[in-house]
């Protein structure tokens, strides 16, 4: 059950992972012709700045659960590694429900947050409650991926 549970939740985080990603190149070159645009002939696009932040906002909302589940996230190490393995693996629970705890209380704020506004963006009028529910949403499935490797530490510390 549980490992029906992980293999579903990560298909789903590595899906909105690559949807993350798609926003990339869309962002970059609407970012370079804005660029182009404003020094060569002195014409911006407009709302170009809106859109690249909300590119941004599903890009990085979107990546943070699929990082953690490849594991890029940066980690110091440089103290865990001169620890015992049961020491570090305790150390890594500690702060894995650490991690835990602030992603909640961010995907719990998320929420509060997106419902109170019902802002839209300055010049595209583009409403903002979908980019805002994107901290929830991005904030599950990485509170998912600090479950699983807390399974697994505590698995390795048990032994």
């Amino acid at each position: 059950m549980f490992n029906e549970s992980r293999r579903i939740v990560q298909t789903v985080t590595r899906v909105l992972g690559y949807v993350g990603m798609a926003f990339v190149v869309p962002m970059m070159l609407l970012t370079s012709a804005d660029a182009v645009a404003r020094d060569v002939w002195n014409r911006p696009i407009p709302g170009a700045f809106e859109l690249s932040s909300f590119m941004l906002s599903v890009f990085v909302l979107l990546g943070l659960a699929y990082a953690q589940q490849m594991k890029d996230h940066v980690r110091v190490t440089i103290l865990s590694d001169r620890l015992p393995e049961k020491v570090s693996d305790a150390l890594n629970i500690f702060t894995t429900l650490l991690s835990m705890f602030i992603v909640a209380i961010m995907c719990w704020q998320g929420v509060i947050v997106a419902f109170e506004a019902s802002s839209v963006s300055d010049m595209l009028r583009v409403p903002q409650l979908p980019f805002r529910l994107l901290v929830s949403a991005g904030g599950l499935f990485l509170f998912l991926e600090f479950l699983f490797d807390l399974v697994d530490h505590t698995r390795r510390l048990i032994g």
